[in-house]
């Protein structure tokens, strides 16, 4: 065979699955249409969310989601014409996100999110990447005195629950925080054990040539030409057909355009999400802010301010709308000194998500050989290191660090 392993997908799952496979020996071929970092892992917050101990859920609060159905909303757009295809996603999500469910989804996150720092570290340090790092944490800042009480109570028990660093500010103490900030924030929440990215396109390029430095290959390609033939995987690249005996597919919101030919039925659907960049008006912040209650963040990207959205349930290949980016640039502009844009257009990526809100990781049951990493559910940037990890310890028959049970395919049967 050509390889070992051929692993589809060249975002940061992919890539990091390459890397570590590769650091155990293994002959591998890094496949993907563009090249690496370019899809969902180029227009991300850039957090290596570490304190992110409870998965994005449903909202129970009648409130909120009346709000939700009024449609005008900062933090959720819906297009009513992909509701039908996001029925019964939708419901299944929301069935999850029961507190019981919630908390059982945290319990086996835990072990992924607890490492995700170090095993970045390890990673930037070898790449030599220390300059697109910045190990300040971020904050949550919140527009209500009632939503702050409430939030920072909370945070103080998971902090206490889990070991983690939170500090409440208070308005003045956030001035002092931040002092670029203007007025519109009533106090904060800063996280400080998370670590913050300041070019997450560039991040995964130099992991990728990391991987290419070390021996590895990469190549363009298509991954639905993937076939099984005669004991190995085969796919057509630009060097023509390869073949290798297991095939790693992480193609992220894309997954299901292998997974499904071949029998696989898994609840994978898209978020999508829009980011922007602006000229800074105001001292550059000094890490990422959340709006938490309006359901933005606003990053400092290496001179740039980065804006991003939140959710919008629309047709992966629907029109761009930019409903969202108008609505959340209105709320972020005259807090943060957002000045001119500096994209062309809006950039529109897509999230891919499973609705219990763990990824999928671990080895096809009817395809020898098939192994799948998907699905990270806005954690991809924060989880691809420590599920290349996982994964590859999987796949060469070494003691998985963390029990990998929860993330079988099996559970959507």
């Amino acid at each position: 065979m050509d390889f070992d392993v051929i692993v589809l997908g060249a975002g940061i799952v992919g890539v990091s699955a390459a890397l570590h496979l590769q650091e155990r020996g293994q002959r591998v071929a890094l496949v993907d249409r563009r090249a690496p970092g370019e899809e969902t892992s180029f227009g991300n917050a850039g957090l290596i969310e570490s304190s992110s101990v409870v998965p994005y859920a449903f909202p129970r609060s009648i409130g909120t989601l009346l709000r939700y159905a009024r449609n005008q909303s900062t933090d959720l757009y819906w297009d009513y014409r992909a509701l039908p295809s996001f029925a019964g996603w939708l419901a299944r999500f929301w069935w999850e996100s029961s507190p019981e469910r919630l908390m059982s989804a945290a319990r086996d996150m835990l072990p992924l999110i607890r490492q995700s720092v170090a095993e970045h570290d390890l990673l930037i340090a070898r790449a030599g990447l220390s300059e697109l790092a910045v190990s300040k944490g971020w904050t949550e800042a919140f527009r209500t005195p009632a939503e702050f009480a409430r939030n920072a109570a909370a945070a103080e028990a998971a902090a206490r629950a889990h070991g983690l660093r939170v500090v409440p500010l208070d308005a003045g103490a956030l001035a002092t925080h931040e002092p670029g900030l203007a007025e519109g924030f009533c106090g904060a929440l800063h996280w400080q054990d998370p670590t913050s990215i300041v070019n997450p396109g560039a991040l995964t390029k130099g992991y990728a040539r990391l991987f290419k430095q070390d021996g590895g290959t990469l190549l363009t390609g298509d991954a639905t030409t993937l076939q099984a033939q005669a004991g190995a995987w085969t796919v057509h690249t630009s060097c023509g057909r390869i073949s290798a005996r297991d095939v790693v597919l992480a193609l992220g919101p894309w997954s299901d355009n292998v997974f499904e030919p071949l029998g696989y039925r898994i609840p994978l659907r898209a978020k999508r999400g829009y980011h922007m960049h602006y000229q800074p008006t105001k001292p550059m912040l000094s890490m990422p802010y959340v709006d938490s209650e309006q359901g933005y963040v606003v990053a400092p990207m290496q001179g740039r301010l980065r804006l991003t959205t939140g959710v919008e349930i629309a047709r992966r290949d629907a029109r761009p709308t930019g409903i969202q980016l108008e609505r959340a640039e209105r709320l972020a502009r005259p807090v943060f000194g957002l000045g001119e844009r500096l994209d062309a257009t809006p950039w529109l990526g897509l999230r891919p998500c499973t609705p219990d809100m763990r990824p999928v990781i671990g080895p096809a049951p009817r395809h020898k050989g098939l192994w799948f990493s998907f699905g990270h559910n806005h954690h991809g940037l924060t989880l691809g290191p420590v599920t290349g990890r996982l994964l590859a310890d999987m796949m060469t028959g070494a003691q998985p660090f963390v029990d990998p049970h929860p993330f079988r395919v099996e559970r959507f049967r």
